[in-house]
């Protein structure tokens, strides 16, 4: 089944929780895109159980790359981008991104779900820290541009390979280093945009060889799904950035590491 009017409004429906809380937290959406894309898919019998979850990490990072332009236009607005960060960030993210994209075909796709499983649940664990720690947390300076671009680099990696938009781990990494919540936020959002570009271009490319335009994929990539999502994402992000500025983010983080526990467990299954 190549078309399906269900399967995309299924995408659709995923695609509105993405986009907000990629706005509200600088994340690409990718730890609930992937799992769920995964159901979706295996729902509608696009592909065996087996090759899933690389076609759904490689067309949530396609997602990705409009869902975090429309949330970075939004943060931008609201002037949360810190520009003097930002070049050094998305530097070492694009290296990463680049080479984990052809890496990934090389990696059994049951390793890769245990490293999605795995950082899912660090993740998780490091946000109801973090939202306890407040405004009383060490205050610490940021190294240099060049240091940033290397230990971004590895995230960026990372992130392409689980099919996540960076900000999981670039938040966190901000934060650390004493950077407002709200500037992290949105230097992840631009960061989203490269990991997403670059990660993407490796699965296209890896993929053209197994999986055909007239399929309805490009490389890895899901096209009728990634229309799908990005049909509502685009629109969502900007109300997510948006309700950065209002909401207490500590307590956010709390529901949103219980949603990725909850994700892990379905995971499991697939």
């Amino acid at each position: 089944m190549l078309f399906s009017t269900s399967l995309i409004l299924s995408c659709a429906l995923l695609g509105c929780a993405v986009g907000f809380l990629a706005g509200l937290l600088g994340i690409g959406g990718g730890l609930i895109i992937v799992p769920m894309l995964s159901a979706i898919l295996i729902g509608f019998s696009i592909l065996p159980a087996e090759q899933v979850i690389v076609v759904a990490i490689a067309t949530s990072l396609a997602s990705i790359l409009f869902t975090s332009t429309s949330s970075a236009l939004a943060h931008h607005r609201n002037n949360n981008i810190p520009w003097h960060i930002a070049p050094w960030v998305m530097s070492g993210v694009a290296m990463g991104a680049l080479i984990s994209g052809f890496l990934t075909t090389l990696i059994p796709a049951l390793v890769i779900k245990w490293i999605f499983l795995v950082c899912v649940v660090l993740i998780a664990i490091n946000m109801v820290i973090s939202s306890r720690h407040g405004d009383n947390a060490e205050q610490r300076v940021l190294p240099s541009g060049p240091f940033v671009s290397v230990i971004t680099s590895v995230m960026g990696a990372l992130s392409a390979m689980i099919g996540i938009g960076g900000g999981v781990l670039i938040v966190p990494l901000l934060c650390f280093f004493s950077v407002d919540m709200r500037k992290a936020i949105g230097c992840a959002t631009v960061s989203g945009i490269v990991i997403a570009l670059f990660g993407s271009i490796g699965y296209i490319v890896s993929g053209s060889e197994k999986l055909s335009l007239q399929q309805g994929f490009a490389g890895y990539v899901y096209l009728p799904a990634l229309f799908g999502i990005v049909l509502t994402s685009w629109f969502t992000a900007p109300l997510g950035a948006k309700a950065t500025q209002y909401l207490p983010v500590a307590t956010i983080k709390k529901v949103f590491a219980f949603i990725l526990v909850v994700i892990a467990g379905k995971m499991l299954f697939y």
